[in-house]
């Protein structure tokens, strides 16, 4: 059983993301999960949306070069572990992963993004002057 993932090449310059994240909003689509993968002059983005046939077709009609992927969305246990023998699972299969990325579902009403920046203190000035929440190292090992 697989999901659906779109990847878009989005330029790497400051509020190109933001400008196509906005082009997903306008159309009421909700994205689920997101990586980005960064080169010099370009960052692939990978979603995944709640309607990824309507995302295509926007995605398309703004002009973005992408492509729809399909990939497995695993449930993986809370605890100790469970990542590990997933993964041993599949190496012991001779199955190879490409790239993975996290998510966490709707149960816990918040959803946790890492963002790499280049000046982690001036970001964190910035983020906090505008009331928005930066969770610390204590608060993520409690979720």
């Amino acid at each position: 059983m697989t999901v659906k993932q779109i990847s878009v090449f989005v330029e790497n310059k400051p509020g190109r993301l933001a400008e196509f994240i906005d082009i997903l909003s306008e159309h009421k689509i909700d994205m689920r999960a997101m990586s980005i993968a960064e080169t010099q002059d370009f960052g692939i983005l990978r979603i995944i949306v709640d309607n990824p046939e309507k995302a295509a077709e926007v995605i398309q009609n703004a002009h973005y070069v992408f492509s729809v992927t399909p990939v497995l969305a695993v449930a993986i246990p809370d605890e100790p572990g469970s990542l590990s023998e997933i993964l041993h699972t599949l190496a012991n299969h001779d199955i190879s992963l490409e790239y993975t990325y996290a998510f966490i579902t709707r149960q816990e009403k918040v959803a946790y993004m890492v963002f790499r920046v280049a000046d982690n203190d001036k970001a964190t000035k910035v983020l906090t002057d505008h009331n928005i929440k930066l969770a610390t190292q204590e608060e993520l090992f409690q979720i």
